[in-house]
């Protein structure tokens, strides 16, 4: 192209846009976008000040589905700009009339609509600079027309390996698509487990199979889809998993098992969330979480137990919670031979029942009210235990059993009872030898 050939372009391009501008349907359609623009204000928010839902930021306890309907509200100019542009576009064609400027206002508005989206939708910094800094552009481009071009060019930047022919818009395409998705099949997750978790007609053993079948199945259409993003014959994909499905079974049969073993475990109910259980192998802790592979179980003193779900399922397990929440524990102690029991019986059994946490009262049945016995007859005193019963677990906050230590030991003491020391006899046989 010469120099002359670049003088015409431009001045034609020139004559063109002094055309379009001293066109009066370019100041038609300038004052339509200036109505549209103030109609849609005035909707959006007439509509989020007259439902409250849209309108009050919820607290970080509200519903999810309450969140979501909130961040709704902060989208609606754009959507009903985009919607009565629409609108306006084909009335302008329908007079034969070239709709140039509300073509434009109509991608500004659908890029403002995406980067809303993307505000109320988004809250991870790094994904809301990866939709900003590559899904816009894109948009942009394709809003343009110009995007067909950059995939064409793309298409042909490949190398093949084998039989497989990989090309940079391929690689483009999966990387893109594949992130959109693993953030929307985490995002949906979150959402979907927090709207079952709030139902309260559902009891915890049903939430946590609703929320397991949940993120399996969500699970299995995002790998599907991106499958398909990728290119990959589902078909194809069918016939050679039959044919590898048997030893990749074999290889995975713990997993398969341990996935199995969560869901009959949540089905019969013979665990639930909250439950604090014995292993086998003398671990305790409560039960916090059920994963696909694993339950974590809790310790007091703050450790997660990662436990395969098939143990809970194959090896001994105790329940301490699982049926009713009230315990039944001992304290043991000692008193000497002369003290008097029954009195000293009665006196412990009124202490220990003023404890808060201690199940007492004359409404208790008399089996669960706090009891003191002999236990046995020591070498150096009578060896005595309190049983008692209350609600949850005897350890962490619930250190019953400590404080009604101290509480026998401070009542001993008050009547003038002493806990024995062990204590030997010693006898001299014919003292006269001993000379």
């Amino acid at each position: 192209m010469d120099y002359s050939s670049v003088l015409t372009f431009i001045n034609g391009n020139y004559q063109k846009g002094f055309e379009l501008l001293s066109s009066t349907q370019t100041y038609v359609q300038l004052a339509m976008l200036i109505i549209i623009y103030s109609v849609a204000f005035a909707i959006a928010y007439k509509v989020r000040h007259s439902i409250a839902i849209l309108c009050n930021e919820p607290d970080e306890q509200a519903h999810p589905i309450r969140k979501f309907a909130f961040r709704i509200g902060g989208v609606l100019f754009p959507l009903i700009a985009i919607f009565l542009l629409q609108i306006s576009r084909k009335t302008v064609e329908n007079f034969e009339y070239s709709p140039w400027v509300i073509q434009v206002a109509l991608s500004l508005a659908i890029l403002l609509f995406f980067n809303s989206i993307i505000r109320a939708f988004v809250t991870h910094y790094y994904a809301a600079s990866l939709f900003r800094w590559v899904g816009l552009p894109i948009l942009f481009l394709h809003l343009i027309g110009s995007l067909p071009v950059i995939i064409r060019a793309l298409e042909e930047i490949s190398i093949k390996v084998g039989n497989v022919d990989i090309s940079a818009y391929g690689v483009v395409r999966v990387l893109v698509f594949g992130g959109f998705l693993f953030w929307l099949g985490r995002v949906s997750r979150s959402f979907g487990k927090a709207v079952i978790k709030r139902q309260e007609s559902l009891d915890i053993p049903t939430k946590e199979v609703f929320s397991k079948l949940f993120e399996v199945t969500l699970f299995c259409i995002i790998i599907l889809l991106l499958l398909n993003v990728m290119g990959i014959n589902l078909t194809t994909l069918a016939v050679f998993g039959g044919a590898v499905g048997v030893g990749i079974g074999l290889g995975l049969q713990s997993i398969a098992s341990n996935f199995i073993s969560g869901i009959i475990i949540l089905l019969d109910r013979s665990l639930t969330v909250g439950d604090f259980v014995e292993l086998g192998d003398g671990q305790k802790g409560f039960v916090r979480e059920f994963r696909m592979r694993y339950a974590v179980i809790e310790t007091y003193d703050g450790k997660d137990i990662l436990v395969p779900n098939e143990k809970f399922i194959s090896d001994l397990l105790v329940n301490w919670t699982h049926k009713d929440p009230k315990q039944r524990y001992r304290v043991d102690f000692s008193v000497p031979y002369a003290t008097d029991v029954r009195s000293m019986v009665e006196i412990i059994k009124i202490a220990v029942s003023k404890h808060p946490q201690v199940i007492s009262g004359e409404e208790v049945p008399f089996e669960e009210r706090p009891d003191c016995e002999i236990d046995s007859f020591g070498d150096s005193g009578i060896n005595m235990f309190v049983e008692f019963w209350m609600l949850g677990v005897d350890d962490g906050k619930n250190r019953v059993g400590g404080d009604l230590m101290l509480t026998i030991l401070e009542t001993l003491k008050e009547h003038g009872i002493d806990i024995p020391f062990p204590q030997r006899e010693v006898r001299i046989l014919n003292p006269e030898q001993q000379g």
